[in-house]
């Protein structure tokens, strides 16, 4: 086992205090919103000895992050292998630098990619059942928009909000002062986007608030936005990312209703199995990487089995306390001592 040091991200939807209280360094007045441990380029990894990551186990096939949003982010979604792979080489074509902020392809690989929460955590995640958006509509006063959502369905109908062909502005007037969760949302956003066709797309979703412990698996193709909240996320080595609004970075509609799966999703929240005494695992179906949660009431000890990723989320697990990260190759076995929580990330 050896210690992994992670890169900070100062994007501007991020938490001032929640990834530097829980790494143990002093908050510097700038927003923290990712902390990654991985190999890929745009963080890289280190050892404790500042060698490369990459250079001591290899490209990794995951991303491991701890994300905290202070405020809403961009409306995305993420490409399949084969869109990220024919996306890459039709930019690369074209000319398009991958530090263009045009960019959206940056690599040929799918992002799927899982979000376990360490607080409550909102976010947005996926379309509800169109019957269940109607209803909606309805207790807005939006009945012409459930009509047409019901006649038309899914795709037409937020296809027509981001072409606006459907005006979004009665969406967001008849969500003004309306006592439901998801009108609120959408009158925050239209003070932070006024205009923005995604303010009215957000109500097509599920708005789910995640407890501790539970997650959401966002497959290629899931239209999601994380609002608030401070989570452990696990994804493919990928920074593909479809944006479809509520950000000032790259927006490509036509690209996004490409890549968007119009299927809704039943369930937007994923409890964990419990497979051994005081060890979870969140399923990730088809991804890379899988991810395990132990929580640690005294002592255990695990042997890896492939490349892993081990990052303390609370407590003292011995050689690790909260906010380490360390790599294990196969083979390595590490003591874990409580109470602590500790979380898993090995090859799929």
């Amino acid at each position: 086992m050896r210690r992994v040091h992670g890169v900070a991200q100062h994007y501007a939807w991020g938490d001032l205090d929640a990834i530097p209280a829980l790494l143990g360094v002093p908050a510097d007045g700038r927003p923290w919103a990712e902390w990654w441990v991985g190999t890929h380029p745009a963080g890289p990894a280190t050892l404790d000895d500042g060698t490369p990551l990459r250079d001591a186990v290899g490209d990794l096939p995951y991303l491991l992050k701890l994300l905290a949003a202070g405020s809403p982010l961009s409306l995305q979604t993420h490409p399949d292998a084969t869109r990220a792979r024919d996306g890459f080489a039709r930019e690369n074509a074209a000319g398009v630098a991958t530090s263009d902020p045009r960019r959206i392809y940056r690599d040929p690989f799918a992002k799927p990619e899982i979000l376990c929460a360490l607080t409550s955590f909102d976010a947005l995640c996926g379309f509800r059942p169109v019957a269940d958006t109607a209803a909606l509509f309805g207790a807005l006063g939006l009945d012409g928009l459930a009509a047409h959502l019901l006649d038309h369905g899914l795709e037409a109908t937020v296809g027509g909000l981001y072409r606006r062909t459907i005006d979004s502005a009665p969406v967001v007037l008849a969500c003004a002062g309306h006592p439901s969760p998801q009108a609120a949302l959408v009158t925050q956003l239209e003070a932070m986007y006024p205009g923005d066709p995604s303010v009215a797309v957000t109500l097509f979703l599920h708005r789910v608030l995640l407890q501790p412990g539970e997650a959401i698996y966002l497959t290629p193709g899931n239209l999601h936005a994380y609002v608030r909240g401070l989570g452990v996320e696990v994804m493919g080595a990928s920074d593909n990312v479809v944006r479809g609004g509520l950000t000032p970075k790259h927006v490509d509609v036509d690209e996004l209703l490409r890549v968007l799966h119009f299927e809704p999703l039943l369930e937007p929240v994923v409890c964990p199995r419990q497979v051994a005494d005081g060890e979870w695992a969140y399923d990730t179906p088809a991804a890379p990487f899988a991810v395990t949660r132990i929580d640690v009431a005294d002592a255990t000890t695990h042997t890896a089995t492939t490349r892993e990723l081990v990052l303390c989320s609370s407590g003292s697990a011995g050689l690790l306390a909260a906010g380490d990260t360390a790599v294990l190759q196969p083979g390595d076995v590490v003591h874990l001592t409580g109470p602590s929580t500790v979380w898993l990330v090995a090859e799929g």
